[in-house]
């Protein structure tokens, strides 16, 4: 009953019409696009699971290639920094269709609550990051309460990011840390990251 939600329906429906909005505000944004800067390798293959109109990614930021995912096709294409994209709905079918340590860097911003097979899709997350690479999990308080597991409804910040790491650190990541990136004057922005082993 933990990845329970109050609406089961079929997500695809749920995300079709397109929302070109920020689900966090400016000031996290800037936060986050400084963490990114900070860990994302020049040249990096990125994966941005969950993603929608906007990345986050640093403008000056050397990228070889960033893959999209997401729920709505109108959101992708309107994402400047995707190279390519793909939609599925991973709490159907959490295989990702990339080969195996293809990707350096995935992040994930404010999507992480909405996993009904969190430790299938972080599996498969592990399986596409090449050896060292980094795993960006981001959150806020703001969500489709609907759409997000009990679980997740029923933890505070602190618990929210002790129940992300549970994810990474059963499917095999290192060196997993969370980091709140907030300065007080915002959103909350929890960073909860972790290193594919070599």
């Amino acid at each position: 009953m933990a990845f329970a939600r109050q609406d089961n329906g079929d997500d695809l429906d749920f995300y079709a019409p397109p929302r070109l909005v920020t689900h966090i505000d400016a000031r996290a944004v800037a936060a986050l696009t400084r963490y990114y800067a900070q860990l994302i390798p020049p040249d990096a293959v990125v994966l941005d699971l969950m993603s929608s109109w906007v990345s986050h990614l640093p403008a000056d930021l050397s990228i070889r290639e960033v893959i999209g995912h997401g729920m709505n096709s109108t959101e992708l294409q309107a994402n400047p920094r995707l190279d390519r994209w793909f939609i599925q709905d991973l709490n159907r079918d959490s295989v990702l269709p990339l080969t195996d340590a293809c990707v350096d860097t995935v992040l994930c911003c404010v999507g992480v609550q909405y996993l009904t097979r969190p430790l299938e899709v972080f599996a498969e997350v592990r399986r596409v990051l090449r050896p060292g690479g980094r795993v960006i999990i981001s959150y806020s308080n703001r969500c489709f309460p609907m759409k997000a597991v009990r679980i997740w409804s029923a933890l505070d910040e602190g618990g929210r990011a002790s129940l992300v790491a549970t994810y990474l650190e059963r499917t095999g990541f290192a060196l997993v840390v969370a980091y709140s990136l907030a300065d007080g004057a915002g959103d909350p922005l929890v960073a909860v990251t972790g290193v594919a082993p070599g």
